[in-house]
């Protein structure tokens, strides 16, 4: 859809892990998506991105990175300006949220495979 363009951080080429799903999903329901992570390779056909390689019109960063390693990523995710953040199971992080408060950045303690899944990512 039209003006959901989501970055995945901590995407991985693990089919395992949630991250990889998220990818999947967002496709499945024509989202733009930019898997971004500290490891190589492809999901369904997309490149996964360096860490910190700049965007540009990214509404949703989905967060896969676990509040102890989120530190790094503060700076970069504030000033890619997106609409909102969405802190996954296990990526919660009050500090975070606050300073995304401060840049008028909107979060959501939520899970992006579920919102998906309800129909309630785009709401």
């Amino acid at each position: 859809m039209v003006g959901y363009k989501t970055l995945v951080l901590g995407a991985t080429p693990n089919p395992a892990r949630y991250a990889y799903n998220a990818v999947h999903q967002l496709l499945n329901k024509k989202i733009e998506v930019v898997p971004m992570g500290i490891k190589e390779g492809v999901i369904a056909s997309i490149p996964i991105i360096s860490v910190n390689e700049q965007q540009e019109n990214i509404h949703t960063v989905s967060l896969y990175v676990g509040a102890a390693r989120q530190e790094e990523y503060y700076d970069f995710i504030i000033n890619l300006a997106p609409k909102r953040v969405i802190f996954n199971p296990g990526t919660e992080n009050p500090q975070f949220a606050q300073k995304l408060n401060k840049a008028g950045i909107s979060w959501e303690n939520a899970c992006t495979l579920v919102l998906l899944s309800t129909n309630q990512y785009q709401s």
